[in-house]
């Protein structure tokens, strides 16, 4: 189903006001990949693209054309790994959010 435009301007309104919905959003993002979730993970990945930095200067600062990162980030897009991370590793700078992964173990049943 595809977001309203109401939806995409709430979000994006609620992403210059607020910080911590921002990094939720980077973050929600990217664990998503994480955990398998691509489309999900993608998704909300455009969704934070879209509220704060946009597609243009993400382009600029990627060198990658602002097309093909919204086609790597749509519903069929297949980002490499490499762009993908580079993507990444982008928007922590930009927004001076510092992701990293921790493992979370879990006990087994006896």
């Amino acid at each position: 189903m595809a977001l309203t435009l109401d939806f995409k301007e709430t979000v994006k309104a609620r992403a210059e006001r607020d910080v911590a919905f921002r990094e939720a959003l980077l973050t929600e993002a990217v664990e998503r990949l994480i955990a398998g979730e691509v489309d999900v993970g993608k998704a909300v990945l455009r969704d934070y693209i879209n509220a704060t930095v946009g597609f243009e200067k993400l382009a600029k600062a990627t060198g990658t054309p602002s097309k093909s990162l919204m086609r790597m980030f749509g519903p069929k897009g297949n980002p490499r790994a490499n762009n993908l991370f580079a993507v990444i590793g982008k928007l922590q700078r930009v927004s001076g959010v510092r992701l990293a992964v921790a493992s979370e173990s879990r006990k087994r049943a006896a």
